[in-house]
């Protein structure tokens, strides 16, 4: 291999996948390995046959479960917001091509032992059982405020300067009370834990702001979308995308180890007896394990069941979040769950996840709070990663690693790990500034 490339990806997962497409797109030269035989890395889509050998050793799964090659299951399930940063991404690349999305049912937020659906606006506020009818009324004015609020409108911003006071101070300024802070913080805000409260409140107002506006899209019953057979379609579209701008892809590459001069700077990737030199390299953790930390483990639960989650209006697709608070726990927790209308399982069947940061190393006991809202299951299967994040300083050593992905069910913080990268490695911002239009056909489709 005596050609250079500009950047060598290695691993399929998605996040490298995304940056691949991403650099291809920009007229870099891309070479991408693997030394798996499939696409999707840690975040790759498994069959039944595939998820029993990986939990259950080399039995077969029961008849009873349907056909092996109907199951799609994700092994890192994640929704994506309607209008979030990564539609736009989806929508820049012009991936959205290879690729059906359909909305997903139903949001919901747990409390004092409920589901709940969650509440957007200031019409819903009004109508939810979260709330008692003092507080809807502050509630309401609360999200009309949110929904009010532009940026360059001085007067929508009732004297408030959001870059300086913080989330804690524009809530108190509406007197809301912590079960409802709870929920609007974590289920319509998305954030893992309270920190957030100590911001300031512009980043809050934002991703309050893109909820609403992600749920108008297809006026549905939630903010999110999925697409038809699962995320393990999303690798392989940026893959093809990569092809389609002359990126090189090399799949079953067992041993590809980085190669550095003298100085420790990244000059290629090593394989079966080959060297290919490049400028730059890619990689998931698991490809440089002495320039990252573990940082945290993420401890899940994966559900087969025969019927909806209870309590969630028979939603064939749903997210519920769980809030630390509501658990005692020091970060959330979350539910995921799919089904045949996705494309994910066979007919009549639905594949629910259990998700959150683990405390402890029994997954059993820890993940119960949620597997209790799950009603009657047909095979669970238990489970514990790490999580990793990079060391080392890219500017030295032309290396440009991943997160790894953390227990949350929506995109919102693959992307931003995402468009970091893109930022480190090309030393310009991603333009995500698109035309949310072309990718609403395809996701609006039943």
């Amino acid at each position: 291999m005596d050609e250079e490339y500009d950047v060598i990806v290695l691993g399929t997962g998605l996040k490298e996948c995304i940056l691949s497409g991403l650099l291809s797109v920009d007229g870099l030269k891309v070479l991408h390995m693997d030394r798996n035989d499939y696409y999707g890395g840690e975040s790759t889509s498994l069959n039944l046959k595939q998820l029993w050998r990986r939990f259950n050793g080399d039995k077969n799964p029961p008849e009873s479960l349907g056909a092996s090659k109907e199951y799609n299951v994700d092994m890192i399930p994640k929704f994506m917001m309607a209008n979030g940063s990564f539609v736009r991404v989806l929508i820049h690349t012009n991936v959205t091509k290879y690729l059906s999305f359909k909305a997903v049912d139903g949001s919901f937020v747990y409390n004092k032992g409920k589901i709940y659906k969650v509440p957007s606006n200031d019409v819903e506020a009004l109508k939810s059982p979260l709330m008692g009818l003092l507080e809807k009324r502050r509630a309401r004015k609360f999200f009309i405020y949110v929904q009010d609020y532009e940026d360059n409108d001085p007067k929508s911003h009732e004297g408030l300067d959001l870059n300086k006071i913080t989330a804690r101070d524009l809530i108190s300024k509406y007197g809301l009370e912590d079960d409802t802070v709870d929920f609007i913080g974590h289920a319509l805000a998305l954030y893992f834990d309270d920190s957030y409260l100590d911001q300031p409140a512009m980043d809050f107002v934002k991703r309050m702001k893109l909820y609403a506006e992600s749920l108008a899209r297809f006026q549905g019953e939630s903010p999110y979308i999925y697409p038809l057979y699962g995320l393990g379609e999303l690798p392989q579209a940026f893959a093809r995308l990569s092809a389609v701008y002359g990126g090189t892809y090399m799949l079953n590459k067992p041993d590809c180890k980085v190669v550095f001069d003298k100085i420790g700077k990244a000059v290629g990737v090593a394989s079966e007896c080959e060297t290919a030199k490049c400028k730059k390299v890619v990689c998931d953790p698991s490809y440089l394990p002495e320039k990252v930390k573990m940082v945290g483990r993420v401890a899940r639960a994966i559900c087969i069941m025969s019927h909806p989650i209870p309590d969630t209006k028979d939603s064939h697709s749903v997210q519920v979040i769980l809030p630390q608070k509501q658990l005692g726990r020091k970060s959330d927790m979350y539910l995921f769950c799919c089904s045949y209308t996705h494309n994910v399982a066979p007919k009549g069947k639905y594949i629910a996840f259990v998700t959150t940061e683990a405390e402890t190393n029994q997954p059993e006991v820890e993940l119960k709070p949620g597997i209790d809202l799950l009603g009657p299951v047909d095979e669970i299967f238990f489970d514990i990663y790490d999580r990793y994040e990079p060391t080392n300083d890219h500017n030295a050593d032309n290396c440009f690693i991943s997160t790894s992905y953390d227990p949350s069910t929506h995109f919102e913080s693959t992307v931003t790990d995402v468009i970091k990268m893109y930022r480190k490695i090309t030393g310009k911002e991603l333009d995500l500034s698109v035309d949310l239009s072309a990718a609403s056909a395809a996701a609006a489709e039943e």
